[in-house]
């Protein structure tokens, strides 16, 4: 029943629970990031938010690139009859594990605005931390949020 309750059922809610979690992501995930690089400022936070509509562009793009890798291999870890959450789970964590790799080299060029070598060389310095926040806020944000405008949305069709 939760599956059928809190994730998308047509294209319309994919592209709602999509806009969701990606605007709820980025606009968290991307300028903590950059703090942590930069430093917590107010000017840091301003800078991070001024690169922030090509950042949720690269993440829209790879959300539709990595969506049916990720639920492949989500197939391929769990049972079919296992709960719900541990479905979302193994989910989301696939799903960041791909966009993470990609995102901590391309974000770091979209955010200072160049391109260089200098993310591939400190990827393995860069990485852990950008995917354990980007897990963290996907797990206990922003998925949550989607999921229960789902719920909600398919409460109000179900009266």
């Amino acid at each position: 029943m939760d599956f059928y309750m809190r994730l998308p059922r047509n294209g319309k809610e994919f592209v709602l629970f999509m806009a969701i979690v990606s605007l709820v992501s980025v606009n968290i995930i991307a300028p903590l990031i950059t703090c942590f690089e930069v430093g917590f400022h107010l000017r840091t936070w301003a800078l991070a938010l001024s690169v922030l509509p090509f950042i949720w562009l690269s993440v829209i793009a790879l959300v539709l690139l990595t969506y049916k890798p990720a639920a492949r291999l989500t197939k391929k870890i769990i049972a079919k009859d296992d709960s719900f959450n541990a479905h979302i789970i193994v989910n989301i964590l696939c799903t960041v594990l791909m966009m993470s790799v990609v995102l901590t080299v391309v974000g770091t060029w979209i955010g200072s605005q160049q391109i260089s070598l200098d993310p591939i060389t400190h990827f393995f310095y860069k990485w852990p931390r950008n995917f354990a926040i980007s897990f963290a806020v996907e797990l206990l944000v922003a998925q949550p949020i989607a999921r229960f405008v789902m719920l909600k949305l398919h409460q109000i069709k179900g009266k």
